[in-house]
């Protein structure tokens, strides 16, 4: 039995779908913990591309269950957009995906603050997807969020999203200075997509707690990443709830003893998408180049991702974050390319050594990116199956992300195909 935890370990976009896809041929059960329809998890099969995002991509294993834990925030059209998608490849979702009564709503009026919020914030905008995730946070803890158990009881439904409607249109016409929403017509959509989520609806922590007591094999995976959590990640730049490990166990319902291990996603150089600190950050034309060899692009948006180099100082700092047991190193043959490859070591701020990450915001502008320089291995790996295989440059590059971390790697992806993975000794 194990009870799996799947984290990102940078700005997200690590390539999380395609490991948890990975790890979901041996799993009973996977269960996102906290997000909402702004990630974009991607898994590449037979030349066909997959991209969800809301629903786990161990859905595509047909001997998975996927659930939805009350850590999410749900957006009911992007949610059933997903399942039909799914139904229309052949990929039978009925009996297989169970979503938290306690889960969160998106409404219409979170998407509509999020964009006008956005809009108006000018320089200081923090790059939002726009798809209400923020709001709909902000909701749930002032207490006036709407939960798919409200679903069930129409007229407290009616009542709370009329409240919420009366203030939300307040808001925009007078702050945001935009338009206003029809309460009726959103109320009549409400209503009606209760019939179509009913048989979905399942108490996620009982449902785990019994499949853990069985002895089944359990994954627990989160959205973005840890410089993304709200907490432990570059404030005010971040998301609206924690994808780090620790909030596995409270977004679906189970116990944090639970947990056997944590798996941390690092890309083998970084990225991210949005405004805020990078201090590995690349500079153009080598900027547009890594972007056309990774193909980063967000899955969500479609927006060009910011892309730099190994960052070790952010890959401490993940582990230490979220008890990182061991690596899986995603985007390796993207680094084929380079005669030479920079590695991030340590920061200098105000000419001072640094090697741990920094908290205070005003000193992420003040970095001085200390790099170690290794030698590339300048041949294509995409076909590589076994780690002995590999470049002894390129075994050389991932031993040297083991000896700055303290933790092993056990995966390395070296293409976008789901078969593209080299294990290594100890992987399950």
């Amino acid at each position: 039995m194990a009870v799996r935890v799947v984290v990102g370990c940078q700005w997200g976009d690590e390539g999380k779908g395609k490991i948890v896809d990975l790890l979901s041929r041996d799993i009973d059960i996977v269960a996102r913990y906290q997000g909402g329809p702004n990630a974009g998890h991607t898994v590449v099969h037979e030349g066909h591309k997959t991209i969800l995002h809301q629903i786990p991509s161990g859905i595509l294993h047909p001997q998975t269950v996927c659930c939805l834990g009350n850590g999410v925030v749900i957006d009911p059209r992007v949610l059933f957009e997903e399942i039909q998608m799914l139904e229309d490849n052949g990929v039978s979702v009925a009996g297989r995906l169970f979503i938290s009564q306690k889960a969160h709503l998106i409404m219409p009026y979170h998407r509509a603050i999020d964009e006008a919020a956005e809009a108006q914030a000018g320089k200081m905008k923090i790059g939002t997807t726009g798809r209400g995730i923020g709001p709909a946070y902000t909701d749930k803890y002032q207490r006036s969020g709407i939960r798919i158990v409200d679903l069930l009881d129409r007229e407290s439904l009616e009542q709370k999203l009329r409240a919420n409607l009366a203030d939300k249109n307040r808001l925009l016409k007078n702050y945001y200075e935009s338009g206003e929403l029809d309460v009726n017509r959103i109320v009549e959509e409400y209503v009606a997509f209760d019939d179509d989520v009913d048989p979905y609806i399942k108490d996620v922590s009982v449902y785990l707690h019994r499949a853990i007591k069985e002895k089944k094999n359990v994954l627990l995976e989160g959205a973005q990443g840890t410089l993304l959590d709200i907490d432990h990640g570059t404030y005010p730049f971040v998301t609206s709830s924690n994808p780090t490990a620790g909030a596995a166990a409270t977004g679906v319902g189970v116990g944090p003893r639970v947990i056997t291990d944590v798996v941390g996603v690092l890309k083998a150089y970084t990225t991210r998408v949005g405004n805020g600190p990078f201090p590995t950050e690349i500079d153009e034309p080598l900027q547009s180049q890594f972007r056309e060899w990774g193909g980063e692009f967000g899955a969500t948006t479609g927006r060009a991702r910011r892309c730099g180099w190994l960052d070790l100082v952010i890959a401490r700092y993940a582990v230490r974050i979220n008890s990182v047991d061991y690596w899986a190193i995603t985007k390796l043959d993207v680094l084929s390319h380079l005669d030479e490859i920079n590695v991030c070591t340590g920061y200098k701020i105000k000419g001072e050594l640094v090697e741990e990450f920094p908290s205070e915001p005003w000193l992420l502008d003040e970095i001085e990116p200390v790099y170690e320089t290794l030698p590339g291995w300048k041949t294509d790996i995409s076909d590589i199956r076994e780690y002995r295989q590999l470049p002894y440059q390129c075994r050389n590059y991932l031993d040297y992300i083991v000896d700055n971390t303290g933790v092993p790697v056990r995966y390395a992806s070296v293409g976008a195909e789901r078969e593209a993975i080299v294990p290594f000794r100890g992987a399950v």
